[in-house]
């Protein structure tokens, strides 16, 4: 299939440091996703939240930034959000749609808020959507863990519909392979 860009959502420094469900595993996940994508020269793009005056996710503060283990490198793009979806009110999709992009890999969090809708907006404008298995992540909550719901959404709500969830060694597969034949 071949990838046109990775997507990292929110992985901001606040909410990481409040220990979402699997954090070791999902940074390092995304990690290894961003270094797989840079060396198959597919551009990696960032979503930080700005949550206004006053919260957690305040623009410009420490909380605010991408958090350190998964920093953009010079040049890689960071988009702003102030709604839960990745592309509402923000220049992401023109910047998708200027690179030429169909196919996405999308990570990050917050699975049930988010990142739930950032990818359904992206089906909704045509893209293809892959999520890797194990770099998704949410807060435990009064009813679900945050491993588990994490879980339900990628088997039960995107996988098949929405996205292709795979595993996360065959999207870095993928990578390995190269660009699409047919792009």
């Amino acid at each position: 299939m071949g990838f046109d860009a990775l997507i990292v959502i929110d992985m901001q420094t606040a909410l990481v440091g409040r220990h979402p469900c699997n954090e070791n595993e999902v940074v390092d996940s995304i990690g290894e996703l961003a270094r797989a994508c840079r060396a198959a020269g597919v551009p990696v793009l960032y979503v930080r939240h700005d949550g206004g005056a006053g919260d957690e996710l305040e623009a410009g503060t420490p909380g605010w930034e991408i958090c350190a283990e998964l920093a953009p490198l010079e040049g890689e793009r960071v988009f702003e959000k102030r709604f839960n979806s990745a592309f509402r009110q923000t220049q992401l999709h023109d910047h998708l749609q200027r690179i030429g992009a169909r196919s996405l890999v999308m990570c990050g969090m917050q699975t049930e808020f988010c990142f739930d809708v950032s990818v359904k907006v992206a089906f909704e404008l045509g893209y293809e959507v892959t999520v890797p298995k194990g770099s998704v992540t949410t807060f435990d909550s009064d009813f679900a863990e945050g491993g588990v719901l994490t879980a339900y959404f990628e088997d039960r709500i995107w996988n098949g519909r929405y996205a292709r969830v795979l595993p996360l060694d065959e999207v870095l597969a993928e990578l390995e392979r190269g660009p699409r034949a047919d792009g």
